[in-house]
């Protein structure tokens, strides 16, 4: 075997080594997940404290807003499981019960999801303005869509 070919080997091996730790070892203790109410209360206690990304719809009745300290409290539902949730300071204009969000934040002790941010599920229509067409004329369309 020359030289070269053995350092042709050497180097798909360690480009397969580091793919292989990235996928199974280094990304696993980086990547925020996520999870739906159900998946995230059947951690049970590894599920605490560690940051996770969070996925459902607010239970229609269950949004409270306090003007006064900017903080929005409601239940976040998967259909069979719910999460009650706190976030602090103003919602995305468009939230809405009922609607999908996905929040990023931590379960505390206290069976309280405290969002750290929160993003709502939006038209998805996504384009560019066609030719002579005015962003104005696009926005419309969302808010029709948006159900307001």
């Amino acid at each position: 075997m020359t030289p070269k070919r053995k350092w042709a080997i050497a180097g798909t091996a360690a480009i397969i080594a580091v793919f292989g730790w990235m996928l199974y070892g280094g990304l696993d203790k980086n990547v925020v997940f996520f999870l739906t109410p159900k998946e995230l209360l059947a951690k049970g206690t590894k599920g605490y404290d560690v940051p996770v990304r969070l996925g459902g719809q607010v239970r229609p009745g269950s949004v409270k807003w306090n003007d006064q300290t900017l903080e929005l409290r409601f239940a976040l539902t998967d259909g069979s499981s719910e999460v009650a949730v706190h976030s602090k300071g103003t919602p995305p204009q468009m939230f809405r019960d009922g609607m999908g969000v996905v929040l990023e934040g931590r379960y505390g002790r206290d069976s309280v999801f405290d969002a750290t941010s929160l993003m709502v599920k939006h038209s998805n229509e996504y384009r560019a303005p066609k030719a002579g067409e005015k962003p104005q004329e696009m926005y419309r369309t969302l808010i029709k869509g948006s159900g307001s």
